[in-house]
């Protein structure tokens, strides 16, 4: 009888045998993993996204104001919100595309000088239709940024450490928030509300600068390149709603519940992201300093989730981790709307672990539809499937806006919640990827 051990099944997080050591261990091994080339790509696609979600945040945390110059109701500036990401959607879509067929920092370039140029304009629209316009028009930019950066990153990371790298790139969406928070405060406190609300679009001139650098330092991935640039089917859109036959599977599937997916997570982020500023400043009688003390906290655990879900996407695996922060965000939005009048400290405490839930969600995010995807297609299917939750799950915010009149922004941010329910349903019709290697 032999006494040969059995082989053990090899993990698909590809760690390294037990007591070996490589330059990958450690808590930034992930990102000397990614070689110079790739560190120089992770810092364009890190600044992209954090200057993207400063100029989205320059918008809702203006929103009192710009309200009260045009004299809206809560429809009318909910719509503002839904514009922005229904057009995203299409920006996103053609973005990949481009992104399949020009390469992916050629697109990255494209998408911030587009949501540059626009947010500024915003800042001198004369009345709200024009601003309306124009804020749909930035939505063509912000709408495509997130899915080429990731993309770029995602083709130099392992895959070993692609979850925790693509989370910490997530993680720049918190940093902007804070800078837009920041700035919001400072120019909220010494103007008047009229100048105040275009000063904040003024500033959304901040990522043309990052353009020159990406121009001159950041590369394509050379062996995604080559492997892009060898196929006939590369940017099709056909390619991506092709169904299964015979002879091979197709992609239907995965990009009809990954649209459901990121329709799901994307309308309850998207719900508070609007709301919530309004909603402290409204309804819970805030001032602009205190509502940026309370979004301090709202950011801070969103910093530490894009993190956090970052690791756990590679140690859980994909689905698990978005399964978890699903139900975790759906119970915060629960609790945090329904918070007593006068509890304004639990109000406080509740919003690090509000952020926390709903930012880790997200960290998984540009992993999986990476690895969903195959090398010819992959802006084309992450650029659509992305930016097509971004513009269903618009819906939300709008529904919230027309709701708070009569319950409430508190009470109609319930329907966050259910945004994380169908995110949950749609991993169902998903496989796992963790351990997929990307040409």
């Amino acid at each position: 009888m032999s006494t040969t051990p059995p082989p053990q099944p090899v993990t698909p997080d590809l760690r390294p045998a037990h007591g070996e050591h490589t330059t990958e261990d450690g808590a930034f091994g992930w990102l000397r993993a990614l070689g110079p080339q790739g560190r120089r790509a992770f810092a364009g696609a890190f600044g992209g996204y954090a200057l993207d979600s400063y100029d989205y945040f320059t918008l809702p945390l203006s929103m009192v104001a710009l309200a009260a110059y045009f004299g809206l109701d809560s429809g009318q500036t909910g719509l503002f919100t839904t514009v922005t990401l229904v057009v995203s959607a299409i920006g996103g879509a053609v973005a990949g595309v481009v992104a399949d067929r020009v390469g992916r920092v050629r697109a990255l370039m494209l998408t911030v000088v587009t949501y540059a140029v626009f947010t500024v304009a915003c800042g001198f629209a004369p009345n709200y239709e024009t601003l309306l316009v124009f804020r749909a028009l930035q939505g063509l930019g912000f709408g495509g940024e997130w899915a080429v950066g990731a993309i770029l990153v995602a083709e130099y990371a392992g895959a070993r450490h692609r979850g925790r790298t693509l989370g910490a790139v997530q993680s720049s969406w918190a940093a902007g928030w804070a800078l837009a928070a920041i700035v919001y405060t400072l120019v909220f406190s010494f103007a008047g509300d009229d100048l105040a609300w275009r000063i904040m679009f003024w500033t959304g001139a901040l990522p043309a600068l990052l353009v020159v650098w990406v121009r001159r330092r950041v590369h394509d991935a050379p062996e995604a390149t080559a492997a892009r640039e060898q196929s006939p089917r590369r940017g099709s859109f056909a390619a991506i709603f092709r169904p299964g036959t015979d002879g091979g599977p197709g992609l239907l599937r995965t990009t009809l519940f990954a649209c459901l997916l990121s329709t799901g997570v994307q309308g309850g982020y998207y719900t508070l992201a609007t709301w919530v500023p309004t909603y402290l400043k409204s309804e819970r009688g805030l001032s602009v300093v205190g509502t940026g003390g309370y979004l301090t906290f709202l950011i801070s655990g969103a910093f530490l989730g894009y993190l956090t879900g970052g690791y756990l996407t590679d140690r859980l695996g994909r689905r698990r981790n978005i399964w978890l922060f699903a139900l975790l965000s759906a119970v915060c939005v629960l609790a945090y709307a329904n918070i007593p009048h006068g509890a304004d400290t639990l109000l406080l405490v509740l919003g690090f672990p509000l952020g926390f839930c709903m930012s880790a969600i997200f960290s998984g995010f540009g992993s999986y539809l990476s690895e969903l995807y195959p090398t010819e297609v992959r802006g084309t299917g992450q650029g659509f499937t992305y930016n097509t939750g971004r513009a269903v799950g618009a819906v939300f915010p709008t529904l919230v806006g027309f709701l708070a009149d009569s319950w409430g922004v508190g009470g109609a941010l319930v329907f966050g919640a259910v945004g994380y329910g169908i995110a949950a349903l749609a991993l169902l019709g998903l496989p796992e990827t963790r351990g997929r290697e990307l040409a």
